[in-house]
């Protein structure tokens, strides 16, 4: 079956009322802060979903309104569809801007469930108050499992406040007669830890209720098209005996397995990788070696598809290369693990490197000062490697710049600006880009360090700037009972979070394009979005646009005729 994704199209039918809506539905490419007026002033929304994929649009409230609660109704179609998920957009201070692309003030990016997985009411969720100087956004998310009937679906949100007529969101959902695998077509693997998980919720790490928050994170994670690294963290222990390791992966297994074997979500989905956990403190090298061998065995004798890395040392300087090398021997005297190295090429690293990994500046020039050592487009950098290797990149502060907030040197501040980037205070299209700019580079996979950064040393709730950035590893935020209203803890989804998740079904849309032999349109069309890693499509209507005329390409591929 050909896979396709899943687009939104703003519907463009204003309110029947003669007068201006309280409440208006708004493109969820773009986000909604004090001083805004009215993005729109549409009472439906449109929305056009591939099976196997989520959309979702914004309602913006108009300030004053006081205590606003939402309802969604069901979904009435041909065939059972579960109902919308609501979320308030929480407001995050931030203090000082990332760069000149950011600003200092308050950014939607926390998303508060309306419901519990229970279905039950968040306290802290809804009711709340619209002003004009904390607005109040929600954010409608619809989700198709793939084996859903195809055609079009209707329901209603209903908006109420005080003294305000009730306002009803009319939402028409048209499914598609294809779907996207449930399974990220590009590897990924963002970093997490239950340590971290468990410090930002004040839980004790080895509790059990950490332990189910770390499988909560992950399946977030994994609803989002994302792989975990780190995970739990602890290595399997091991006994060893003439010259032979025993692991005890019962641990393992019980943490790994729902992930790598597909069994975690309803969707099917995996893990598209997995990290080689080494123990730290091993007496020598044949005692690593054969650790590596045992841990490497098991994915084998599991038919575990991942690929399974290990992380070498972080940004390798020269100083560093020796134990880069060292490792590498260990992995490859093992058997089947690849090295994953986050560096730009080094001809001494060349022979150990499996996954060379470089920052996504390293694949762009550009004028001005250089923010990567050594500029390299995919196909060049393929050419320097062996043909096994792989080619991923990863995001850091190079997007926006490591010392916070806009540089006084203009030539600095350009250098460091329009990147695609993960931060609250840039725009959507900047947060969502990476998945067009991997099917338009052929870069194999992406690495993130962290989802839960601020955790280890910030309240999440009040600042999440580290590494020069608002935002800079830490994707989540802790849904504590204190911060919710609830008697237990979840994890908080961001708006960016959304936003990548989307850039990756970008990213399958493109791929099916291609498989369907739409070569040439593909490649137009990503351009429409992106050219480089720092020249980015703006303007949500033509994002809007594109993936519109995407899904008419692929719809006619179909036998299907458009709507």
């Amino acid at each position: 079956m050909l896979h396709v994704l899943a687009f939104a199209f703003l519907a463009g039918t204003s309110a029947s009322s003669p007068h201006a809506p309280w409440v208006s539905a708004v493109s969820p490419l773009i986000k909604v802060r004090p001083g805004m007026g009215p993005s729109s002033s549409r009472m439906s929304y449109e929305l056009h979903a591939a099976r196997g994929a989520c959309e979702a649009f914004q309602l913006q409230v108009q300030a004053p309104a006081r205590a606003v609660n939402a309802q969604v109704e069901a979904f009435a179609g041909p065939g059972p569809l579960a109902p919308m998920k609501l979320f308030r957009e929480a407001l995050v201070a931030v203090k000082t801007a990332s760069n000149s692309e950011g600003a200092a003030g308050l950014w939607p990016d926390p998303l508060i469930p309306v419901l519990d997985a229970q279905g039950k009411p968040i306290a802290h969720a809804l009711p709340f108050d619209a002003t004009d100087e904390r607005p109040l956004t929600l954010y409608v998310e619809a989700c198709v499992p793939a084996r859903t009937q195809p055609g079009r679906y209707d329901a209603t949100v209903r908006v109420t406040a005080g003294a305000h007529p009730e306002a009803r969101i009319s939402v028409s959902l048209h499914v598609e007669p294809f779907s996207i695998p449930a399974t990220s077509s590009l590897p990924n693997s963002f970093g997490m830890s239950l340590y971290s998980l468990a410090h930002g919720h004040g839980v004790p790490p080895e509790s059990q209720e950490a332990r189910a928050l770390l499988r909560a994170y992950a399946e977030q994670l994994l609803s989002h098209r994302l792989s975990a690294h780190g995970m739990g963290v602890d290595p399997p222990p091991a006994t060893f005996a003439n010259g032979k390791a025993k692991l005890d992966f019962r641990a393992y297994d019980a943490e790994m397995a729902p992930f790598l074997e597909g069994t975690a979500l309803p969707s099917g989905a995996r893990f598209t990788t997995s990290d080689l956990r080494l123990r730290l403190h091993l007496p020598d090298d044949a005692s690593r070696i054969a650790y590596i061998k045992a841990f490497t065995d098991h994915f084998r004798e599991r038919h575990w598809p991942q690929t399974l890395f290990f992380y070498a040392k972080d940004e390798p300087r020269p100083k560093d290369f020796p134990l880069v090398l060292e490792e590498g021997r260990w992995v490859h005297a093992a058997g089947d693990g690849a090295v994953l190295v986050t560096a730009a090429l080094n001809k001494p690293l060349l022979n150990a490197t499996d996954i060379f990994c470089p920052v996504l500046n390293c694949f762009f020039p550009r004028a001005g000062p250089a923010t990567c050592p050594k500029v390299q487009s995919v196909p060049e950098l393929r050419a320097r490697i062996a043909s096994r290797a792989k080619v991923w990149w990863y995001q850091s502060c190079m997007s926006h710049g490591c010392d916070g907030g806009p540089s006084a040197d203009a030539k600095l501040e350009h250098a460091y600006s329009e990147w695609a980037s993960y931060m609250v205070d840039h725009p959507v299209t900047l947060n969502r880009a990476m998945g067009p700019l991997a099917f338009l580079t052929g870069i194999d996979g992406e690495l993130y360090f962290d989802v839960v950064a601020a955790y280890n040393d910030l309240n999440p709730w009040e600042s999440v700037f580290k590494f020069g950035g608002n935002g800079d590893g830490t994707l989540f935020y802790p849904g504590t009972p204190d911060v919710l209203g609830t008697p237990g803890h979840v994890p908080i989804a961001s708006l960016r979070l959304k936003a990548i998740r989307d850039g990756l079904q970008d990213y399958e849309y493109l791929k099916a394009l291609d498989r369907a032999g739409e070569h040439a349109f593909a490649r137009s069309s990503v351009r429409a979005l992106v050219r480089s890693g720092s020249d980015i499509t703006r303007d949500p209507k033509v994002w809007e646009a594109t993936r519109a005329q995407m899904a008419d390409h692929l719809r006619a591929h179909a036998g299907e005729s458009a709507p």
